[in-house]
């Protein structure tokens, strides 16, 4: 037993990276830095008091799905050289739910509801289940499935720049909270704007043969990370500022 799932996991761990393969080398780097950054979010977890130790939690859940999925994401690629498309859908219908959370919990304290959560998440699974449906099972007909998914990701951007998530953070006293909601507010806009760039290049998008398909791989895998990561060091460095300004009051 113990011989058949060492190797069962023998090509999650010893995928061979091709010289000159800048996709396959972005994919090993992404699943460390995730690796690594869910270790510190752990650690942190412990450092930090009462509201913070859920959002800390959820930036931990955050980089450790990426991370284990960019392990086998690394693997498929090294063995096909194709975009792990299947991989990348499971991955963010699990991680971007839960960045919508993080929305949640840092304006819990200043009166958001769960209305907030739900709406957010909703309009996150809306996004992300109709873009596969137009990158997958209606390829041909990618534009407006495309066009719907958009609905879902203008909602939560408009929530978060002007909409209920940032008029509560607007309403308080926290300098520390509306900083970072900007912050936020700027992954959500310029970070995620990378996605749909990356769906409008497949075949049959409104940017094919624009950009090549392993163009827009190596863009996710430092998007994928950027984003993620960030995410959870703007919650950190959140929960910080406002601990010490606790201390100091």
């Amino acid at each position: 037993m113990n011989a058949l799932v060492i190797n069962n996991f023998q090509p999650l761990f010893l995928a061979q990276l091709q010289p000159g393969d800048y996709v396959g080398f972005t994919f090993f780097i992404g699943s460390m830095a995730m690796l690594a950054s869910t270790v510190f979010f752990f650690v942190q977890m412990t450092r930090v008091e009462g509201k913070w130790k859920d959002s800390l939690l959820v930036s931990a859940l955050i980089t450790g799905i990426a991370a284990a999925h960019y392990f086998y994401m690394r693997s498929f690629w090294a063995e096909n050289q194709t975009s792990p498309t299947e991989f990348r859908y499971i991955d963010w219908i699990l991680t971007v739910p839960l960045m919508c959370v993080e929305f949640y919990l840092i304006l819990k304290p200043y009166g958001a509801k769960q209305s907030l959560m739900w709406r957010m998440i909703f309009w996150s699974l809306w996004m992300l289940v109709t873009g596969y449906l137009g990158e997958t099972v209606f390829r041909s007909q990618s534009a407006i499935w495309g066009a719907i998914s958009t609905i879902g990701y203008a909602f939560i951007a408009y929530d978060v720049w002007f909409g209920g998530a940032r008029k509560l953070a607007n309403s308080s006293a926290d300098v520390n909270l509306q900083t970072a909601m900007k912050i936020l507010g700027w992954f959500i806009f310029a970070g995620w704007a990378i996605y749909p760039i990356g769906y409008m290049a497949i075949d049959g998008g409104l940017l094919s043969g624009v950009l090549p398909v392993q163009a827009m791989d190596l863009i996710y895998n430092i998007g994928d990370a950027v984003n993620k990561i960030g995410f959870g060091l703007v919650i950190y460095s959140l929960a910080i500022s406002n601990q010490k300004a606790t201390a100091t009051a």
